[in-house]
């Protein structure tokens, strides 16, 4: 499995913006998926957005055109770039990584957007 570390979550202002890290144990260049996840109090765990080895990306409707996903293939980290927080973005986010059909987890990193 690929160890992941999440960093970058905190408390922030509606309207505000976050930059989620997600820093991988090896290189991420042949991990085929990557991707963010988040948990919210008594909900399931949902996706985000993803982002293909060859750079595809994919966003849950209720974030596009606020989140951005990338990779630094160089630096084995995903960024998950925030922007136009809302109350409802408030939850622990999980970095996820697919490689040859397995899956691998971070720790998660909260985030809580509140005035």
């Amino acid at each position: 499995q690929v160890h992941l570390v999440e960093s970058g979550g905190g408390l922030v202002q509606p309207g505000g913006s976050l930059r989620l890290s997600c820093a991988a144990s090896e290189s991420i260049f042949s991990i085929n998926l990557m991707g963010w996840y988040r948990q919210a109090p008594g909900k399931q765990r949902e996706l985000v957005a993803v982002i293909a080895s060859g750079g595809v990306t994919n966003y849950q409707d209720s974030v596009k055109g606020r989140f951005t996903i990338s990779r630094d293939n160089a630096k084995n980290t995903v960024y998950l770039q925030m922007n136009s927080l809302k109350p409802e973005d408030t939850a622990v986010y999980y970095c996820n990584a697919v490689k040859s059909g397995k899956y691998s987890w971070g720790q998660g990193t909260q985030v809580t957007v509140s005035s």
